[in-house]
């Protein structure tokens, strides 16, 4: 029997599943986006698959970052293979680099912890370095190398999810706001929008920034999502003059196939502004000077920024909502929204086909908030 399934939010998140539950199940399967698909956060980024790299501690959030990092081989090839795009995957790898003594200690005391969970990670010296980045500053003290990071480019990943769902038949309502999930009888039944109630026998909540002002219900969500602003610029160099992902001297640097170098990011909390501070983008210029010099002579393409969808302790939610029948988040996914496309796709998919939620739903639920807040009270 077929279902009636509506996403809220049409971003990569959103898209990703709205493309595996089309492909699994043939449901009738709708995207209702407040503006256009796709240009929000999951445009503004800079496509880093970095589950390695920005592993802090082996936990849950690393592995579920690590596991959905090994499918997107598959995901790239069978997107191509649907829409003719390349998403531009990399697997070079990617590179962290000390430039001083403190950050050089604290790249070491990393890479032997990283060791010692079985992250495989290796150690270059200025000289390694200098072979296979040429373009690196001679002030390089060492670095560390993931060889099983990489990249894609985050806009023709966009572009070939909206287009794999329109051609399975995926209806895409664009510039319509939902403000209110509707629930009747403990069970979500469609949405309220700003044109009138959608009817849907589940709903999916992937949105993003904007998630805190979805009412579930008529109340308030408990859902508590804010906006972090990352502003970021590209430059345009010959190709091939970066062939890393680098973490740098301030600043993170994406090399595109065709001579880009994006330059990113800030991390600010100023709601939902969205505003390029000409500042702020010479910082990071600056920083990428510091990390490759020659970029002093290469001219600025474009400056954006993006609002990044962060919970309090920087996870996403994913799940079912506050026992709701039906009713599914795929929200908060921070600086890994394209990074953990895949996986948020395949886990959601799952639990609405089958009722079989993951492990990861009881990791990363909502109500991880409340059991916090419940500790915290009885300590005062």
């Amino acid at each position: 029997m077929s279902r009636r399934i509506l996403i809220i939010g049409g971003g990569v998140i959103g898209l990703s599943i709205a493309r595996e539950l089309r492909l699994r199940g043939g449901h009738d399967v709708r995207v209702i986006e407040s503006g256009t698909v796709g240009r929000e956060a999951s445009w503004a980024a800079a496509g880093m698959l970095a589950p390695n790299a920005e592993a802090d501690e082996i936990d849950s959030f690393y592995r579920l970052c690590s596991e959905s990092n090994s499918l997107f081989p598959s995901f790239a090839e069978e997107l191509c293979d649907e829409t003719g795009i390349d998403i531009g995957l990399d697997r070079t790898g990617t590179l962290e680099l000390a430039f001083d003594d403190k950050r050089e200690r604290a790249l070491r005391a990393k890479r032997q912890q990283q060791s010692a969970a079985s992250i495989e990670v290796g150690v270059l010296s200025p000289a390694e370095i200098g072979a296979i980045e040429p373009a690196v500053s001679a002030n390089v003290r060492m670095g560390l190398e993931y060889p099983n990071d990489g990249q894609v480019e985050n806009r023709k990943l966009v572009d070939a999810l909206v287009r794999s769902a329109r051609r399975t038949g995926v209806e895409i309502i664009e510039n319509r706001s939902a403000s209110d999930v509707l629930i009747e009888s403990g069970r979500a039944v469609g949405v309220m929008s700003d044109r009138g109630r959608v009817e849907s026998d589940a709903v999916v909540l992937a949105t993003g920034s904007w998630t805190s002002y979805i009412k579930i219900g008529g109340v308030k969500s408990s859902l508590n999502v804010k906006p972090i602003r990352g502003q970021m610029l590209s430059v345009q160099g010959p190709p091939g003059l970066v062939k890393h992902v680098i973490y740098g001297a301030g600043a993170y640097l994406v090399p595109r196939s065709d001579g880009r170098i994006l330059v990113g990011a800030t991390v600010e909390d100023v709601g939902f502004e969205k505003e390029v501070n000409p500042v702020a983008i010479e910082s990071l210029r600056q920083a990428a000077i510091r990390t490759v010099p020659a970029i002093r002579e290469l001219e600025i393409l474009e400056s954006w920024c993006g609002l990044r969808p962060f919970a309090a302790d920087g996870g996403p939610i994913l799940g079912p909502i506050n026992g709701i029948e039906n009713l599914v988040a795929a929200t908060a996914h921070y600086r890994n929204g394209i990074l953990l496309s895949p996986i948020t796709a395949k886990l959601v998919t799952e639990y609405l086909l089958s009722g079989v939620g993951s492990e990861y739903f009881q990791i990363f639920s909502a109500d991880r908030f409340k059991t916090a807040n419940a500790v915290a009270g009885d300590k005062q």
